[in-house]
């Protein structure tokens, strides 16, 4: 008994993730970068710009991370 009946069937497409790396880093340093900015526009307006990048530091990168977590959190 031989079976040589021949089985087609449609490729399987892997489905596209809608997540980009490359956004979620432009997400996390842009947002990053403009608590950086905004920090030293704080320091520079009360006279010491360092303090004010390095506090908009402290605050950008937990700010950066947490905007990428709730952009991208379904995906």
């Amino acid at each position: 008994m031989s079976q040589t009946g021949v089985v087609c069937s449609a490729a399987v497409q892997p489905e596209g993730s809608s997540f980009s790396l490359a956004g979620a880093g432009s997400v996390l340093i842009g947002f990053t970068a403009a608590c950086i900015v905004a920090g030293a526009l704080i320091g520079w307006a009360v006279g010491n710009t360092g303090i004010g990048i390095a506090l908009g530091a402290v605050v950008g990168i937990p700010t950066g991370v947490a905007t990428v977590v709730v952009k991208y959190r379904n995906v």
